[in-house]
């Protein structure tokens, strides 16, 4: 009788711990553009070439790159989280081509400004981290309304790998 209930008593832990499903939470529709970002800022030409490297002494800084609450692969939100020029824009993208960008003026969320992003791509394993992991690479121009007029910046970088004590 003992040896029936302990083998009633597996089987139904057996059961049990077979029968839990995990429920898949699936990813956002930006994922492959999302992400926590370590750039540098240069100024450039209208075509496009650096003029001038980290014109205002800012060294790295991070921006990041999220999904809207919409959960569309055709917008995401860009922010510099004050650290450059105090942006938050709602931008258009294509996730499953890794690129973002408006030929229009972006609202900015963040004072009352425009912001234009134009250019803007991902690559995966696009660029080399300072720990010499290899990383995904970011890159896109931005032009601000309330700056001089024909200023135009190139923001580059990568995106953070988390090792090197977090500074990546």
């Amino acid at each position: 009788m003992i040896k029936t209930l302990k083998y009633l008593f597996m089987t139904l832990v057996v059961v049990a711990l077979t029968s839990c499903d995990k429920e898949d939470i699936g990813e956002t529709a930006t994922v492959s553009l999302a992400g926590e970002w370590m750039v540098t800022v240069d100024l450039v030409d209208a075509s496009g070439n650096v003029i001038a490297e980290d014109p205002y002494g800012l060294g790295v800084m991070q921006i990041i790159t999220y999904n809207t609450a919409a959960n569309v692969p055709t917008e995401m939100w860009l922010s510099d989280l004050s650290n450059f020029w105090d942006f938050t824009v709602k931008v258009p993208c294509d996730a499953a081509a890794q690129t973002f960008g408006a030929s229009s003026p972006l609202q900015n969320t963040s004072y009352d400004c425009t912001v234009t992003i134009t250019d803007g791509k991902v690559v995966y394993g696009g660029t080399v981290s300072p720990s010499g992991a290899k990383a995904d690479a970011i890159s896109f121009l931005v032009e601000f309304s309330d700056d001089d007029p024909g200023m135009k910046y190139l923001m580059h970088g990568y995106r953070r790998t988390g090792l090197n004590g977090g500074a990546e």
